[in-house]
């Protein structure tokens, strides 16, 4: 818990829960309290590593590690650049290949001498320039590719930004629905109530047969809520876009035709007289000396028959007539 604190105020966690950490680009972090402080004109220096920050840079920690939210940060980055997809390369073993050479080879006009990565060098700050050049000799010699897949990413997130606001406006409408049928519940069993008093002010009737009527109503109208809460309003459009009624051409399933498995029962060669089947023992008479079996032992699946019939094929193995 020490760790989650900030290194200038020395405020942790442990001491305010409710603690808002921020971590910048170079992976250091801060309380909101002091990025709000240090940074008030919009520019100022790490605390830690004295780089040159804006107040921009700083965004809010979702790790335990800032390194990982700097890492995080940093393979966006590279990931816009090296941004080839499947249907650029030829086979899928090809496509493979490149995503391979993106986490483990460099960049540059050097694509067949492994070396650190990208993500790995600007993390931990090794290496940094070279690493820099790299990332910018091959993004001048594929500008025009990464922009073309740069495009397609962006209306690929605008489809999906799409969807998942429909979504939250199917969402948001069952809510309402939701709150306003509890609405009508409320006055219905309102009503229901006042008309009860009123009757007991107005009828002639005992106030034993009115309390009845009323019970005999307000069940009415609870079974009539209950009907309505199992009422689930279908929605049109899954979270992936796929609507519901939409008819999918789907490939069948190979069927594999698998060959029964046959049970043979395993023979066991012990090399002594032959051993009596379990039928035979109770009238052979071997059974006449063994314990009953209790009802605790049945409940395990254990006989008599089955334990005295093992102990006879451990007593005859092994044994051999003697020759005259």
């Amino acid at each position: 818990m020490d760790d989650q604190g900030c290194p200038r105020c020395k405020t942790t966690k442990y001491r305010n829960p409710s603690l808002k950490l921020m971590v910048n680009v170079c992976g250091h972090t801060l309380c909101e309290n002091c990025v709000e402080m240090l940074f008030v004109r919009g520019s100022g220096n790490c605390v830690q590593c004295d780089t040159p920050l804006r107040k921009s840079n700083f965004r809010v920690q979702l790790f335990e590690d800032p390194t990982v939210d700097k890492e995080v940060e940093i393979r966006k980055k590279v990931l816009k650049i090296y941004n080839k997809r499947d249907f650029d390369f030829s086979s899928l073993r090809e496509y493979n290949d490149y995503l391979e050479q993106v986490e483990d080879i460099g960049r540059g006009t050097d694509w067949g001498r492994p070396t650190e990565t990208e993500v790995y060098n600007l993390t931990n700050n090794l290496d940094v320039e070279n690493t820099k050049l790299k990332m910018e000799q091959y993004q001048r010699e594929h500008r025009d590719l990464i922009q073309k897949n740069k495009a397609t990413l962006t209306r690929e997130q605008e489809e999906l930004e799409e969807l998942l606001l429909l979504e939250q406006q199917g969402n948001e409408q069952r809510r309402l629905d939701v709150l306003q049928d509890e609405q009508r519940q409320l006055q219905a069993k309102r009503k229901n109530k006042q008309a009860l008093l009123d009757e007991l002010e107005q009828s002639q009737l005992p106030a034993t047969i009115l309390l009845a009527q009323h019970k005999v109503r307000a069940a009415q109208l609870e079974t009539q809520i209950e009907q309505q809460k199992q009422t689930v309003k279908p929605t049109n459009l899954f979270s992936t876009g796929i609507h519901m009624r939409q008819t999918v051409s789907l490939v069948a399933v190979p069927k594999v035709e698998d060959v029964l498995f046959h049970y043979k029962p395993l023979h066991v060669e012990t090399y002594g007289p032959p051993v009596p089947e379990l039928e035979q023992l109770s009238r052979v008479g071997y059974l006449n000396h063994v314990r009953a079996a209790m009802p605790q032992d049945t409940a395990g699946g254990y006989t008599s028959a089955l334990a005295c019939h093992r102990a006879i094929q451990d007593a005859f193995s092994g044994l051999f007539p003697l020759k005259g």
